[in-house]
């Protein structure tokens, strides 16, 4: 099973550091949902795990080789990624892009197989965009084009997915059917890390959080053992009950209205 760790990782842009030091190592066959505010660094981080950013310092291994020194196919065929947001190009049907995910999996001496067909096929299904599929994605709404990108890294056919915020431009129902989704490809034998807004939905679905603020990791763990009260205070400057999720037996994180915080 594929294995990823960051060792001393430091990543910034222009000059401007974002994350500093930063060890790291992701549980395999497991899901981990990394958390945190808004421009703490998440993004940045998964951009690093995936290649997609080169790091200042440190390093990401990927099976205990330097993830930049491997050869661009051979990590696209091992990792899946989802970036935040992703731009098609002009005038690409759905299920044209999703077949992009098998691009890593092609030689001149393997070109478009049955293999090929029913890969894109599953993915496709997977995500509830099948009848989509001949559609531009230019004119899908934000929520079709998001279940369309998914299908793209579910295509790909990895042991390791990376997906940054699955769940944007999202409703409640479709976010429980990509989540539920992720849950079944890790039963399936696939590692996942997501970046995750929903503390509550990351701490239902992930069996490990990393919890992140101003570019470093305060804690790692499975959810019942590091998201209490005082976590969500320190990481996301909110005050909040955490209780048991009576349907879940996972963390509940319940903020405090305003109207309590101003309470004498």
């Amino acid at each position: 099973m594929t294995e990823l760790c960051a060792a001393r990782l430091g990543l910034g842009y222009h000059g401007r550091t974002v994350v500093t030091g930063l060890d790291l190592r992701i549980a395999p066959g497991r899901i981990t949902a990394v958390v945190g505010p808004n421009a703490c660094g998440k993004s940045t981080l998964l951009r690093g795990l995936a290649r997609l950013l080169r790091p200042d310092t440190g390093t990401v291994l990927l099976d205990g080789r330097d993830i930049h020194r491997l050869p661009t196919r051979e990590v696209a065929a091992r990792v899946g990624v989802l970036p935040q947001q992703p731009v098609a190009p002009d005038g690409i049907t759905a299920g044209d892009l999703v077949a992009r995910g098998r691009h890593p999996h092609q030689t001149w001496l393997r070109q478009w197989s049955v293999a090929d067909e029913q890969a894109v096929s599953t993915a496709l299904a997977a995500t509830g965009v099948t009848d989509l599929a001949d559609r531009p994605v230019d004119e899908l709404s934000g929520g079709q084009r998001q279940r369309v990108w998914i299908a793209l890294a579910l295509a790909q056919d990895t042991d390791l997915l990376l997906l940054d915020e699955p769940t944007t431009f999202l409703d409640l129902a479709h976010q429980l059917e990509v989540l539920d989704l992720l849950t079944d490809l890790n039963t399936a034998g696939r590692t996942v890390v997501a970046v995750l807004h929903d503390l509550n939905m990351a701490c239902r679905y992930a069996h490990e959080i990393v919890a992140m603020r101003d570019g470093a990791v305060l804690a790692q763990g499975p959810p019942a053992e590091v998201v209490d009260a005082r976590l969500v205070e320190t990481v996301f400057g909110v005050r909040a009950r955490v209780i048991t999720d009576p349907t879940t037996g996972t963390p509940l994180v319940l903020p405090e209205p305003r109207t309590t915080r101003s309470t004498p």
